[in-house]
């Protein structure tokens, strides 16, 4: 019988225990919502744990360490054909590089600098000005909270829109939850709705990375300020999104007309270039023209302070080229980190990958292309991403860097003379020699076999950690076969997953650049991050 008492009074502890916690619910609806997040952990966020959709070309997902692996398709000289990785038709420049799909769920590959080693040249400094974004969040109570969801509606819920990663990187970082938000302050700011509830729930916290994301992804919205505002229950869901717009709005239609007509002007001077790289360089140099620095400017975080103002900082210098190289159909995105102070500038994709650009910097006497076309290596010393930018693509590009320099780096000869964009002739089309890379003869393979036992000797002999090694293949049948076998992910079974297992690693992220060298020789260069 005792034992009959025991097995009963289970079940009513059980039932008590409930009922406390439905009262303690009712009580508290911060519970509710972490007992949700427990149960549903994942629901809402990037899944990691399977690989994802294969794009077409471009790209490979190294479905280990769930990171972006990089390889050029066939080109000329090293170059990278378009890949259209979502399957839809996108307006851009035929030789325009894009992001994977799925960047919240990826490693940039981007090493951050240590910021104690910046140094920032005397000519530049305090040429910054960049705002963060400002959130001023406020907590109401229930009362509160329910006058608000009775009175007020999500607005535009931007439904139908979307968003090509290839130029609006900041969109693809979010997941589908947070892209429907995205979508709907796009849709009201554009409609000058200034305030409306969330279209998905989303906590206080989690709602400034995606107006940074709108915000960061589309300079053309100038009446769009910096900051924004939220209220928020205690259980901190928030339940009211308040934008903040500059005096354009109030006669947006001519200030449009005003703005448009100046990005009009610059394009139609440059349009008509051969290719991506000069209309690039083109616009750069038409900017420096047009634009001062001025840390006082008026709405000087928008891109209509530099394109019609003609004066500003750096945060509309970058959204003023952001802007119109996106006009023309080439990737640029808006960068911003510290460089002794906030900062802003830009990264541009061009056909054999991508590069610094601060056009503010450069507005100086006598610097002209000091921090145009640079890779992350050549900014560690005065540039540090920060925020959702640590997530954009590294900056590995070569064969356009700075105008005034040989691809190698070696300073052009007095006299002589290129036209813009066009390669410096050695006699085999520009392209350096193996020994111009210093790399030796014998790390030049012939074959997959070698190549791959080469890259698991680098890997095991480097172990865990971030470093980078090259090698080279030969041949463009080789070339090919080095392609498919990081398009079938081949090169898993190869070399790499017994190289981790040596390694003790447990995760993997590598990028690979390409570059086309004299007598038919590719050059590959392996950056790689081994983690446990």
């Amino acid at each position: 019988m005792k034992v009959l008492k025991k097995i009963l009074l289970v079940p009513v502890v059980l039932m008590g225990l409930l009922c406390i916690l439905i009262v303690v619910c009712a009580v508290r609806p911060d519970v509710t919502d972490r007992i949700k997040e427990i149960l549903y952990h994942g629901d809402n966020q990037a899944v990691t744990a399977e690989p994802s959709a294969q794009p077409e070309s471009g790209y490979l997902t190294d479905t280990a360490a769930k990171s972006i692996v990089y390889f050029p398709e066939d080109g000329d000289a090293g170059t990278a054909e378009a890949a259209d990785i979502h399957g839809e038709s996108v307006e851009k420049e035929p030789d325009a590089q894009g992001l994977a799909e799925g960047m919240n769920d990826s490693v940039s590959g981007y090493i951050a600098p240590d910021e104690s080693g910046i140094v920032i040249p005397d000519s530049v400094s305090g040429k910054n000005g960049y705002r963060q974004i400002q959130d001023e969040a406020q907590q109401i109570d229930d009362a509160a909270a329910g006058d608000i969801e009775s009175r007020l509606d999500v607005g535009y819920t931007g439904d139908g829109l979307d968003f090509d990663a290839v130029f609006y990187p900041y969109y693809a970082m979010l997941d589908e939850k947070e892209k429907h938000i995205y979508r709907q302050i796009y849709a009201n700011a554009n409609a000058l709705n200034p305030v409306f509830m969330p279209v998905e729930e989303i906590s206080s916290s989690g709602l400034r990375d995606i107006f940074a994301a709108v915000y960061n992804d589309h300079p053309e919205l100038f009446w769009m300020e910096t900051a924004y505002a939220c209220k928020y229950k205690r259980s901190g869901q928030c339940v009211e999104i308040d934008l903040e717009f500059n005096r354009t709005a109030e006669e947006l239609d001519s200030a449009k007309a005003v703005f448009d007509a100046q990005v009009n002007a610059v394009v139609s001077q440059v349009q008509n270039l051969p290719d991506s790289y000069t209309k690039e360089k083109a616009v750069h140099d038409v900017l420096l023209e047009r634009i001062s620095y001025h840390a006082g400017a008026e709405m000087n975080q928008s891109a209509y302070s530099a394109l019609v103002n003609g004066e500003t900082v750096c945060a509309g210098y970058s959204r003023a080229f952001q802007y119109i190289l996106q006009q023309l159909g080439i990737p640029c995105y808006y960068c911003t980190g510290y460089a002794g102070e906030s900062h802003a500038w830009n990264i541009v994709a061009l056909d054999d990958g991508y590069y610094n650009v601060d056009t503010t910097w450069d507005d100086t006497e006598g610097a002209n292309y000091d921090f145009f076309n640079k890779s992350d290596a050549e900014y560690a010393s005065s540039h540090i991403r920060k925020e959702m930018s640590v997530y954009l693509p590294p900056c590995n590009g070569q064969m356009y860097r700075t105008p005034e320099q040989k691809q190698d780096g070696e300073q052009i000869p007095d006299g002589e003379q290129i036209a813009d964009g066009e390669q410096i002739p050695d006699g085999k089309d520009g392209m350096r020699s193996i020994a111009d890379t210093g790399l030796s003869s014998d790390r030049v393979f012939a074959d997959m076999g070698a190549y791959c036992a080469d890259c698991y000797q680098q890997i095991t002999s480097n172990g865990r950690g971030h470093y980078t090694f090259t090698n080279a293949i030969t041949g463009e049948q080789l070339f090919e076969e080095w392609k498919r076998a990081y398009e079938s992910e081949g090169y898993r079974q190869a070399y790499m997953e017994e190289a981790m297992t040596a390694a003790g690693a447990g995760r993997c992220t590598m990028t690979l650049g390409i570059e086309k060298l004299q007598d038919d020789i590719y050059l590959i260069t392996h950056e790689v991050t081994l983690t446990d």
